[in-house]
This record gives structure tokens, C-alpha cells and sequence, in this order.
């Protein structure tokens, strides 16, 4: 084992699980990851839920309680997928208590199918706050352009915030906008900014997977030399945008109110090319201040064989920028592949928590006492 891990927190980039289950805790997995492997926080989403709960391992005896209630499908699942988020927060506070609240934070999504619905998708993040009802969890909102005002809202709640299915530059400035202004919201409201804390999740391998299958469609050896770049290249220009941001004005102001920057989270690490190594998405996106949520491959192949080298983003951005160029000048148009990936991530999460509520009414069904 290299100690790539350890070398990946000195660069100041924290290392996040992307998993969870009921399991994970009750085992012990998940404070041993915390102890060996440097990890610093836990991401959760509708489809890791989906295949935790479907294995049934540890579910067993309160799904029964639920049956015996009779409460709705809904409600057994929010009872159960709260139940473990804020098992793992309480696993995870001595890392929050240490870091000053940056990191030991565990995420949770509101309901996918309310992507689309700003006023619902609020009400949804308080309800969940409420429910979890522990300092180091982020609610999780989607970045659609219902997310948007959502986000403002519950930022100025004063709700810590992961704003999930960020995948154009255009829209995570959206987003760094939204924060702000939410922050903006809190502070004319009297709270105290610097118990608030947000990470803007950018999706990356997701972005090589589209573009890599058309540049194969076209076949020119151009084409194929430009394969495995683009999600690099648009991680850098987030990351750009990012130091543009939170260095304007705006930011200073509050800045001097105790606000904290919202960290930049490279989500959909794990390689989904087997002709890339499987660490690209972790060695060469190393910055200060950023997060990397890995799921338990990715964060085993780093720990085994990970390079890092030192900060592989600053200094990249203007061969990041001519890479995206050389891509749309191809006629792949980057506007219409991110708003594709946007709403492929919505579809998936929805018809993930969609298999979910059905496994979890048959077994609510399954489990039912008998009358009398």
C-alpha cells in the first residue's frame, strides 16, 4: 500500500465515501475507512440507497416495525434512509467536531422527483433536516433550474447545502450564484454564517462517457486523440470559475462576516473506461480546498496505486479550455451533452427511488402482521 491517501489530504483535497449502508456502519467499516483510509465524509443518492436496501442486510426488523404501523411506502423510506445517515453523522462527528465543521458531513437527496418543483423540493430539505437533526448533514438539492432558487432559500435557512448534478460551467456558476445569494439571505437575517457550509458536486466521469462515444462515432484520428479529455478539462474550468468567484467582491463581503467558500466535490469518480487508468479522476484532479467523493473501488485503487503528485488543476486551464474548443469545434456541441447528462442524472436517480419505494412496499407487504 502507498500512502497516496494521506498524500491526497496534504494536498487539501478531502476524501468522502460515495456510499452507504446499514451495514457499513453497524460492522464497524465505516469508522475503519475513517481510521486507515483517511476518509472525511459520506455522499449518499437514490441509487446507493436503492442497492442497500435491496440487500436487505440489517433492514430486516425495522421495515417489520414499519409494517406493523402501517405507515406508507414513503415513510418507511424516509424512516429507514434517515435512520442511516444519521447513524453514519454520528460515526463521522469527531471528524466535523476536529475540522471545525468542514468535514465528517454526511449527504442526503431530497426526493428526485421533486427536481423540478423549487417550493417543493424547500419544504422537502427542511423536512429532512428536521428529521436527521444533526449539525454535519448536507442536504442534498439538484442543480436544475427549479434547484436553483431552492438552494438560495435553504441556504438562507441557514440548511448546509450539497448541490448535487452539476455538469456545465455555465450552470455552477449558477449555482456559486445561488449560494451567495442565500448567504446573503441568512446574513440580513441575523444568523451566524459560519455554522453554514455548502459543496458544489460537478460530475466528471459522466461527461468522458459522453463525449468519448462521439468522438467515436466520428472515427478521425483527431477525434480519438481528443478521448479521456473533456471531463478533465471541464473539472479544471469549474475549478477556474471557482477562484474567480471567491475572490470577487462579493465574496470579500462576506468573507468578513465569517461566510465559508462553497468547496468544489468531484462527484462520478470512479473510471467507466476500462483503456483509463482507474485513478484519472482522483490523480489529476488535485487542488486545495476540494472535495472527491469516491465509491469504494476508486478509494481502494488510490490507496494501492494512486500518484499524487502535487496540484494537477492550477496552470491547466488554458490547454483545458483549448481541449473543450478542439471538442466542439468537432461540431460535439458541449451545451446540448451537459444538458443531456442533466436530465440522464434526474431520470436515473427518479427511476432508482422508484425501484426503491416498490422493493420497499413489497417487503412492507411481505413483513404485515396478519389481523386479529
Amino acid at each position: 500500500m502507498t500512502d497516496a491517501l494521506k498524500r491526497l489530504s496534504d494536498e487539501g483535497v478531502a476524501i468522502w465515501l460515495d456510499d452507504l449502508s446499514r451495514k457499513r456502519i453497524t460492522s464497524g467499516n465505516l469508522a475503519e475507512l475513517i481510521d486507515q483510509q483517511h476518509v472525511v465524509g459520506v455522499t449518499t443518492n437514490p441509487s446507493i440507497f436503492q442497492k442497500a436496501i435491496s440487500s436487505g442486510d440489517g433492514y430486516e426488523q425495522q421495515l417489520a416495525d414499519l409494517a406493523a404501523r402501517k405507515v406508507t411506502v414513503e415513510e418507511a423510506l424516509r424512516m429507514i434512509t434517515t435512520a442511516d445517515v444519521r447513524d453514519a453523522a454520528d460515526v463521522l462527528r469527531p471528524v466535523f467536531d476536529s475540522t471545525g465543521g468542514q468535514d465528517g458531513r454526511v449527504s442526503i437527496e431530497v426526493d428526485p422527483r421533486l427536481a423540478h418543483n423549487t417550493r417543493a423540493t424547500i419544504a422537502e430539505a427542511k423536512q429532512l433536516a428536521w428529521l436527521v437533526d444533526r449539525p454535519n448533514t448536507f442536504i442534498k438539492i439538484p442543480a436544475t433550474k427549479a434547484g436553483l432558487p431552492a438552494i438560495t432559500e435553504v441556504i438562507g435557512l441557514g440548511i448546509s447545502v450539497n448541490v448535487t448534478l452539476i455538469f456545465s460551467l455555465e450552470r455552477y456558476r449558477e449555482v456559486m450564484d445561488a449560494y451567495l445569494a442565500g448567504l446573503e439571505k441568512a446574513k440580513a437575517a441575523g444568523l451566524d454564517l459560519s455554522k453554514i457550509r455548502s459543496v458544489a458536486s460537478f460530475f466528471v466521469s459522466r461527461v468522458d462517457t459522453e463525449i468519448d462515444k462521439r468522438l467515436d462515432a466520428l472515427g478521425t484520428d483527431e477525434a480519438k486523440g481528443l478521448r479521456g479529455k473533456a471531463a478533465l478539462a471541464n473539472a479544471r474550468l469549474a475549478y477556474q470559475a471557482y477562484e474567480e468567484v471567491f475572490s470577487s467582491d462579493r465574496w470579500l463581503a462576506l468573507d468578513k462576516a465569517q461566510a465559508n467558500k462553497q468547496r468544489p466535490l468531484w462527484a462520478s469518480t470512479g473510471v467507466k473506461d476500462p483503456a483509463y487508468k482507474d485513478t484519472l479522476y482522483v490523480d489529476d484532479l488535485v487542488a486545495p480546498g476540494t472535495v472527491n467523493t469516491m465509491p469504494e473501488a476508486t478509494l481502494d485503487a488510490t490507496a494501492d496505486h494512486g500518484q499524487i503528485t502535487g496540484d494537477t488543476v492550477r496552470g491547466t486551464y488554458e490547454q483545458a479550455r483549448a481541449e473543450l474548443d478542439a471538442v466542439e469545434k468537432l461540431g460535439i456541441a458541449y451545451a446540448d451533452v451537459v444538458q443531456l447528462l442533466e436530465d440522464e442524472g434526474v431520470e436515473k436517480f427518479e427511476a432508482s427511488w422508484n425501484d426503491l419505494l416498490k422493493s420497499t412496499e413489497a417487503e412492507l407487504e411481505r413483513l404485515a402482521p396478519s389481523e386479529g
